[in-house]
């Protein structure tokens, strides 16, 4: 069996990100959004503000995964997917705490796609 090599490895790891951006955001906006306007509503967040940003995160979260597919501007796109994600992790804390102990990880889970990204922020860092 062959080595995997780090541009292989680099390749899925922009798959990967970009699966889990577009599939979020079509989740967001068509499979379950109400998921999303119930964690709103529990902040006390309704009606034309709640839609705005169950439908521009989602929109968002499909607009960065394409983003990586495109190859264009990757440092920056990586340090937009960083902000986004330390965003909703903080904004979740704020609405609910108790999403940190979730045994699903909707917040822990962020930190291996954070080390992911960083893993693609560098792989172009060393490229220039």
């Amino acid at each position: 069996m062959k080595p995997i090599t780090q541009e292989v490895l680099h390749r899925a790891a922009i798959y990967s990100l970009a699966m889990l951006w577009i599939f979020t955001g079509l989740t967001s906006l068509f499979f379950s959004p109400d998921i999303g306007y119930q964690i709103l509503a529990s902040a006390g967040l309704f009606g034309t503000l709640a839609d705005i940003s169950v439908i521009g995160g989602g929109a968002l979260d499909i607009a960065l995964g394409l983003w990586l597919l495109t190859s264009f501007r990757i440092k920056l796109c990586c340090l937009i997917q960083v902000a986004v994600i330390v965003f909703y992790m903080v904004l979740l804390t704020f609405i609910d705490a108790a999403f940190w102990l979730h045994p699903f990880g909707p917040v822990t889970k962020n930190f291996p796609i954070l080390v992911l990204i960083i893993f693609v922020y560098s792989w172009h860092q060393d490229k220039g």
